[in-house]
């Protein structure tokens, strides 16, 4: 080895005038002389001692594969059911599924099911909202797509759908799933009328970004959000009003991304109302720090423009899931991304288009777990181990 390169040495000391000379590699020199063109000699040192430190190849992107847990869980069909990961186990949280009468008598229910496996789910709290004379000051009345976090040690529930009639401004938090408190009793949030928000924990408060009304469904004049609202108690709110640049009003994010110390919106848009028949359906890419200042990644992910999608942080990079637009209906694409400008799309994808899906990141993998397809399905991605070469001497 240390021959080869005195050699080389040598011969850089002592070349011709005039002569180009290119180094790419370790141990096998081959020199040529000079054309008339003056093209360069190149001197190639390749590679045949271990202990000789390459040049870092750049970093490959992750394959990953999905495995199918169950095709058919405990629970009945439904989308918009909550998804948190709380102490150690999964937890499906209500849902929406208006042709099942028997499970979902009042068009969403309240029940909630646990599993540590994702095969084996107990309910853990049977549903309750079944008729006209429930009480809402009792039990939290069934709902889908509302907010839901993990907080301060429990599992919180920040308002909800307008499929009642009404629109649902009440927070309820539980530390087992079972027994809920009503958090705001008596003090509606402060952020009403407002549904399809989105909410996250970032910075030790729970935040509400965006939204609509629906007047269709429960009266009052017609509002798009792109505020956000923050708490730390789940009664007494601040507003957080954003700057110009910032994303155009919206909502309908399943799940939430903070990622870098920063929210990120991903997607998203608009139900339609009486005012504003057409949907919006976006694919730009926000960030904040602060809910203030927003930074816009992309104006055009090379994902298509999705509402109802899920968004999620896991393996270290965003992670946007199915999804539903006019075009085409739903979705079964799954993306990636570590910096929300280069994405990647895992290829094929063996669950059923949807959208409204319940997705964890859970036990080393991402979860998809039912949604719009209206089946019981269970699946878990994982990153596929890394194919190993072996290193001819």
């Amino acid at each position: 080895m240390r021959s080869a390169v005195a050699s080389a040495s040598r011969f850089l000391r002592h070349r011709p005038v005039g002569l180009a000379l290119v180094l790419t590699g370790l141990m096998l020199v081959s020199v040529s002389s000079l054309s008339a063109a003056d093209r360069p000699v190149t001197v190639s040192l390749a590679a045949a001692d271990s202990t000789v430190a390459r040049a870092a190849a750049p970093a490959e992107t992750p394959q990953y594969e999905w495995q199918q847990i169950t095709l058919k869980g405990p629970f009945a069909p439904r989308d918009g059911a909550g998804a948190l990961v709380f102490k150690e186990k999964m937890w499906l949280l209500g849902g929406w599924n208006p042709s099942d009468k028997k499970h979902f008598p009042r068009i969403c229910n309240n029940e909630v099911w646990s599993s540590s496996n994702g095969l084996d789910w107990t309910l853990v709290k049977p549903n309750t909202h079944l008729d006209t004379s429930f009480d809402r000051s009792s039990d939290w009345e069934g709902r889908h797509t509302a907010g839901y976090v993990v907080y301060d040690g429990k599992m919180w529930i920040i308002g909800g759908d307008v499929n009642q009639g009404h629109y649902q401004n009440d927070v309820w938090n539980s530390e087992d799933g079972k027994t809920w408190n009503y958090v705001n009793k008596g003090k509606d949030v402060p952020w009403g009328p407002r549904a399809l928000h989105y909410t996250l924990v970032h910075q030790d408060k729970i935040w509400v970004i965006g939204g609509q009304t629906m007047p269709a469904f429960g009266g009052g004049p017609e509002k798009f959000y792109r505020d956000a609202w923050t708490t730390t108690d789940g009664v007494n709110w601040t507003e957080v009003t954003p700057e110009e640049p910032c994303f155009t009003p919206r909502g309908m994010i399943g799940g939430n991304v903070v990622f870098k110390g920063r929210i990120w919106v991903l997607g998203g848009g608009t139900y339609d109302t009486p005012t504003t028949p057409s949907r919006n359906f976006y694919n730009d890419v926000w960030s904040s720090a602060d809910g203030v200042k927003w930074t816009e990644h992309t104006k055009a992910a090379p994902w298509f423009p999705r509402q109802y999608h899920d968004v999620a942080v896991f393996d270290d990079r965003m992670w946007v899931l199915e999804g539903y637009n006019r075009q085409g209906g739903n979705r079964k694409d799954v993306w990636h991304s570590a910096d929300g400008v280069s994405w990647h799309e895992v290829a094929d994808t063996p669950w059923a288009p949807r959208h409204a899906a319940s997705v964890f990141v859970y036990d080393g993998g991402l979860w998809m777990v039912i949604g719009n397809n209206m089946t019981s399905d269970v699946w878990k991605l994982v990153r596929k181990s890394p194919t190993r070469t072996s290193l001819r001497n």
